[in-house]
C-alpha cells in the first residue's frame, strides 16, 4: 500500500506487516463479548496479536472487505474475495473469507500467500527417498496423483512444488484449474473457477484440454463432480495433480468411492497417493513427512478393494509412525 490516509488503513497495514514478518499463514478476527481478538496462525499454532473494541474491529473488517471487493453492507451471509499488495519488496495475495456469528458479528479469516513461492522437492521432504518417489510420480505421462492430509499440512505447497518440477525439470506445459487461485505463479497458466461467468470445473476443463496441456492441476477434489472430472482428465492421457481431504492414502481411496468413483476407475487412473504432515525442524524451518502409496502397494490396495477387503500398508510406512519417528529424532520425544 503506497498511501495510508487514516488510522484504520494504518492499523490494517500494520497487522498485515506483523503477520508477514512472523511468517504467519493466516490472520483471524474472532468476535467475543468484549470485542475482536486478532490471532495469527503459524505451523498450526495460534498466537494473539491484538484485541479491538467491536466498533474499531468492525471498521478494520470493512476495510479488508473493501480491498477484497466484497459487499461491506452484507454481514448476514458468508463472503469470500481476495486482494494483492506488496510488502518488503515482495508481492502477496490475501484471501479474505467472512462468516457471520450468532451475535451478527462477522468472523474473518485472511490467508496469506507469497507470490511465486516455490519450495524445491528436495527441501520439501525430510527424507531423500520421498523426494525420489514424488519425482518419479510426477514423471508419469498419464494418471491421477493425489495429495492428502489435514488443513495446514502443506498440500498446496506440495502441488506447486510438483508443478514447478514438471515445468523446469521435465519441460512440460502445465495448466491449473483452481477455486480459488490461492497463489500466483509465473510458471503456471492458472484458471480460476467462476461460476457466475460460466467457468465451472466442467467447462474449465473442456477449455483447458483445447490448449494441449501435459499436466493439469485441479486445486481440490471436494465433490462428486470434481472427482469425476479429475478421473476423466486422467483417462484422456494427461497427468492430473490434485488434493483431497482424507486421513491417509487408503482413506483417500475410500473417499473417492464415496464420491462415486468406481474401484476399476481408481485402478486405471491413480498412479500415487501422498499423505503428509509438517514437522518444524530445530532450525525453525518446516519440512514434511510422507506416506506414499504407489506401484505394488497401490496395486494391492485396489485389488483388495475389488475383493471387498481392506488393505493396510506396512506399519513403518504409515504417516503417524513417520511423524512420531522424526519428532523423536528432532526433539527426543517418546
Amino acid at each position: 500500500m503506497e498511501t495510508e490516509k487514516n488510522p484504520i488503513e494504518k492499523t490494517c497495514v500494520h497487522l498485515l506487516e506483523k503477520a508477514i514478518k512472523s511468517g504467519a499463514t493466516d490472520i483471524h478476527f474472532v468476535p467475543t463479548t468484549e470485542g475482536y481478538d486478532v490471532t495469527i496462525r503459524k505451523h498450526s499454532y495460534f498466537s494473539k496479536i491484538g484485541q479491538y473494541p467491536h466498533t474499531l474491529g468492525g471498521r478494520l473488517i470493512s476495510f479488508y472487505k473493501f480491498l477484497s471487493s466484497l459487499d461491506i453492507s452484507e454481514q448476514r451471509r458468508p463472503q469470500s474475495g481476495s486482494f494483492h499488495q506488496s510488502f518488503f519488496d515482495c508481492s502477496f495475495s490475501f484471501r479474505v473469507s467472512t462468516i457471520p456469528s450468532i451475535q451478527l458479528r462477522e468472523s474473518v479469516a485472511i490467508r496469506i500467500q507469497k507470490h511465486d513461492k516455490i519450495v524445491p522437492l528436495n527441501q520439501l521432504c525430510l527424507d531423500p527417498e520421498w523426494t525420489q518417489q514424488l519425482a518419479e510420480a510426477a514423471a508419469c505421462k498419464q494418471g491421477l496423483f493425489l495429495v492428502t492430509g489435514p488443513t495446514g499440512s502443506g498440500k498446496t505447497t506440495t502441488l506447486y512444488s510438483l508443478t514447478s518440477h514438471c515445468v523446469s525439470e521435465l519441460k512440460r506445459h502445465v495448466i491449473s484449474l483452481e477455486d480459488p487461485v490461492e497463489n500466483n505463479h509465473s510458471h503456471l497458466l492458472q484458471i480460476q473457477v467462476n461460476e457466475r461467468s460460466g467457468i465451472t470445473y466442467s467447462a474449465g476443463l473442456k477449455a483447458i484440454l483445447r490448449h494441449s496441456p501435459d499436466v493439469i492441476m485441479i486445486g481440490e477434489i471436494r465433490d462428486a463432480e470434481t472427482a469425476k472430472i479429475a478421473v476423466e482428465a486422467a483417462l484422456t492421457g494427461h497427468l492430473v495433480l490434485s488434493t483431497i481431504h482424507a486421513k491417509d492414502p487408503v482413506g483417500c481411496l475410500y473417499r473417492l468411492l464415496d464420491l462415486g468413483i468406481h474401484v476399476e476407475e481408481l485402478r486405471q487412473t491413480i498412479i500415487a497417493i501422498s499423505a503428509q504432515r509438517l514437522i518444524t525442524q530445530q532450525s525453525g524451518e518446516t519440512a514434511a513427512v510422507f506416506e506414499i502409496l504407489q506401484e505394488s502397494d497401490l496395486q494391492v490396495a485396489t485389488e483388495s478393494m475389488l475383493n471387498g477387503l481392506r488393505f493396510s500398508p506396512p506399519i513403518h510406512k504409515k504417516i503417524e509412525v513417520q511423524q512420531a519417528l522424526y519428532e523423536k529424532v528432532l526433539y527426543g520425544t517418546d
